[in-house]
């Protein structure tokens, strides 16, 4: 039987490749983002479901978890990861700190970063608890440190996801589900801005980080070979945040 993972802000970049990386080894892959998956990233197997939805919008994220729900019906879920996240900047693509920007902003900005992994998780721990699965939830170097190109809002909201992770490993562990996260530093996606290479002389590997890297460990911390991980951050940063 093949095992099934959900997975949120899945339409590219690190998304993508993390569908790739589960989909190449068996798994059923759930997947959702705000808008339908661009040609380049569908997956063809016909296992797989794609749920439109914005999970920054509270209708729209128990919407999701109710079809998702009824897609798995009563067979275990083995692993949720909350990809999703938004780090939003100025018109002028301006780091926004705590001077500007909208305070209804972070608002925004916590309510997709931090709020809906948690009432994912909620939403799944049932199927969650079926499946004795794992959550992996995607941080950020930037929660760790005061990075020069993600706001305060994305910096602070990942910061609140690391404890967040923490605690739910903490509790979810009376379902024999592990919490754990990755942390990613710099990575070649959409997200990045162009002055990131800048930072590459700082970067012990000196190079940007791929997608698949990050999706290796999401992977990772869902398989068996972590069967006894849990309550951890991976940093994948190629040892960028050792400095």
């Amino acid at each position: 039987m093949h095992k099934t993972v959900i997975l949120t802000g899945a339409s590219r970049g690190i998304g993508h490749a993390t569908v790739k990386r589960f989909s190449d080894a068996g798994w059923r892959v759930i997947t959702c983002s705000r808008d339908a998956v661009p040609a380049e990233c569908l997956v063809g197997d016909a296992q797989h479901r794609h749920i439109v939805a914005d999970l920054a919008d509270s209708g729209s994220l128990d919407g999701f978890i109710d079809e998702a729900n009824a897609v798995i019906g009563d067979a275990p879920l083995h692993g949720l990861v909350n990809n999703a996240g938004v780090s939003p900047k100025t018109d002028f693509k301006e780091r926004l700190g705590c001077l500007n920007g909208e305070l209804a902003l972070w608002r925004e900005v916590f309510e997709l970063n931090f709020f809906a992994p948690l009432r994912l998780a909620r939403g799944f721990a049932a199927a969650l608890h079926r499946g004795k699965g794992a959550i992996v939830n995607v941080t950020s170097i930037a929660g760790h440190r005061v990075h020069p190109f993600a706001g305060s809002a994305y910096s602070t909201s990942k910061a609140a996801l690391s404890a967040l992770t923490r605690e739910m490993a903490a509790e979810f562990a009376h379902l024999g589900v592990r919490v754990n996260a990755v942390a990613p530093g710099e990575i070649e996606t959409a997200m990045l801005s162009p002055e990131t290479e800048v930072l590459i002389p700082r970067i012990p590997l000196h190079r940007l980080g791929l997608p698949a890297d990050v999706a290796g460990a999401i992977y990772y911390l869902c398989s068996e070979d972590s069967a006894y991980v849990s309550g951890t951050e991976i940093m994948v940063t190629g040892g960028q945040h050792v400095f």
